[in-house]
């Protein structure tokens, strides 16, 4: 795939979490995806469609935008600012009732189909727990 399309692809999976549409992942991702974060590696898309189904349920009102958009080779990037309201339980923590802004870099691999296989994401998750007031900033007194 030329590097505007899987810029294409990467756009369409942005714009189906907005709308929380997790169709589309069936579609551009591989069924033995491996996703990695800083909180856990999910593999299989089932697993990982779990996990967003948890986060959508957590934060009902996310939305992303994509700040920044590269592709190269069988590799694509996007920079990005996300936001919501914690209106449900995330990991065991409660509903804050608080929003976050945070920004983040996802670095997918997709095969020779365009099919995402791998995808590396980093997020500001110390920002976001320190929004939604579960860690305390620095300076802040207990």
């Amino acid at each position: 795939m030329s590097p505007e399309e899987l810029k294409v692809r990467s756009r369409r999976v942005i714009e189906a979490m907005n709308q929380q549409d997790l169709s589309v992942f069936d579609e551009l991702y591989a069924p033995d995806v491996v996703v990695h974060s800083a909180l856990m590696t999910t593999q299989g898309l089932e697993a990982y469609k779990q996990g967003l189904l948890q986060s959508f349920t957590a934060f009902p009102d996310t939305q992303i935008t994509i700040e920044d958009q590269i592709a190269e080779g069988d590799k694509s990037v996007i920079r990005f600012t996300e936001s919501g309201t914690q209106q449900g339980d995330l990991l065991g923590i409660p509903a804050t009732g608080k929003r976050f802004q945070g920004t983040g870099i996802a670095i997918a691999r997709h095969d020779v189909n365009g099919k995402t296989v791998e995808v590396w994401i980093s997020f500001d998750f110390l920002g976001m727990m320190q929004q939604l007031g579960v860690i305390p900033t620095p300076g802040q007194i207990s």
